[in-house]
């Protein structure tokens, strides 16, 4: 996606430790023209490997609503978020994982409430980043829990140097990434 990786080489700081800094743009402040373009780019991707009758676009709090709302809409399919923190309203039960949080340190619970996803849902997940991809696993486990069907992955921004996509490929889903990052001598390099 050609917008998306000229961004990336214009802005993208890569600020130590693994962690690629584009929150100008994908996750804290959200371009709408780009996110929107984002969505429609994987709705596009995504039926061209034969990804159809998704029901819902599921992703993780917080970083990931944005390009999967956009997704959602490009499908006309309702969006749904895992969230960190249990709300009063989620009383009747919930699905509920883990992962390990690269930015924040620590561990990080993911729930999604049955009200919302069931054994009738085809799910393509959104996110931001593909990493190590233990935070998409553990979205994974929640549509497992629920006994919806994963019909594929999709990530912004891939960072190719943490081996996520090794990490998934037994999922035996498609999974999609706009851009690539890999480091070379702690300088970003766009692909």
């Amino acid at each position: 996606m050609k917008a998306l990786i000229e961004r990336i080489r214009k802005e993208a700081v890569y600020i130590g430790n693994g962690i690629i800094k584009v929150d100008g743009f994908v996750n804290h402040q959200i371009d709408p023209a780009l996110t929107t373009a984002i969505g429609r780019e994987f709705a596009s991707l995504f039926a061209q490997a034969g990804v159809t009758q998704v029901t819902k676009v599921v992703t993780a709090e917080v970083s990931g609503i944005a390009p999967a709302l956009a997704t959602a809409q490009a499908l006309n399919v309702p969006m749904l978020y895992a969230r960190k923190h249990r709300p009063i309203t989620m009383a009747n039960g919930f699905y509920l994982a883990e992962a390990p949080s690269h930015t924040k340190g620590g561990v990080v619970q993911l729930m999604i409430s049955p009200e919302y996803l069931g054994e009738s849902d085809r799910v393509l997940l959104i996110d931001d980043f593909l990493a190590t991809g233990s935070t998409i696993e553990a979205v994974v486990q929640l549509v497992q829990q629920s006994g919806a069907r994963l019909c594929g992955i999709g990530c912004v921004i891939e960072k190719v140097f943490e081996g996520g996509r090794e990490y998934l490929a037994d999922l035996g889903v498609p999974v999609i990434t706009l851009a690539k990052i890999d480091l070379e001598q702690d300088a970003i390099v766009v692909r």
